[in-house]
């Protein structure tokens, strides 16, 4: 008789689950040629606009040296301008240009369809009672809403 699998806890499972969406993520917004970081940066530049490098670091977790990378890659790429600020002459001041407020709706409809898919499992009560238990669980280990830990490793 073949040996049982031991049950696995919440904490492996999420991870489990986790990687799997992620990793699914990056193939789907990688047919636009973009990575899960830039996405996060376009979201956070759209939903903030005239948000600063520094800030834009700093809600991440990530060094500034590392977000002037990225964003140099996305204004050359015609996505996000950076000017500099009339109140501060040393602030850059971010926003998404019209083309990447045009691939930030790709982006959304990839995401929805995304979501769609990973809880195809789960009936619409569920889905929101698993929400908001997830939301919980993150609030109780402080973690930015909207913000992917991961932000923090990318050196």
């Amino acid at each position: 008789m073949a040996a049982e699998i031991p049950k696995t806890g919440v904490a492996f499972l999420l991870t489990q689950l986790g990687t799997q969406a992620a990793t699914k993520f990056a193939e789907r917004v990688g047919a636009l040629g973009l990575t899960p970081p830039q996405v996060g940066m376009l979201r956070m530049i759209a939903a903030q606009p005239g948000l600063s490098q520094q800030t834009l670091a700093g809600n991440l977790g990530m060094l500034p040296s590392k977000v002037v990378t990225f964003v140099d890659d996305l204004e050359g790429r015609g996505l996000v301008t950076r000017t500099r600020s009339t109140r501060d002459r040393r602030v850059h001041e971010l926003t998404l240009t019209e083309e990447g407020t045009e691939l930030l709706d790709k982006i959304r409809a990839v995401a929805a369809a995304h979501e769609a898919g990973f809880c195809q499992a789960l009936d619409a009560d569920e889905r929101a009672r698993l929400q908001s238990l997830l939301e919980r669980l993150a609030e109780s280990h402080d973690l930015a809403p909207g913000v992917h830990p991961g932000y923090r490793t990318i050196r």
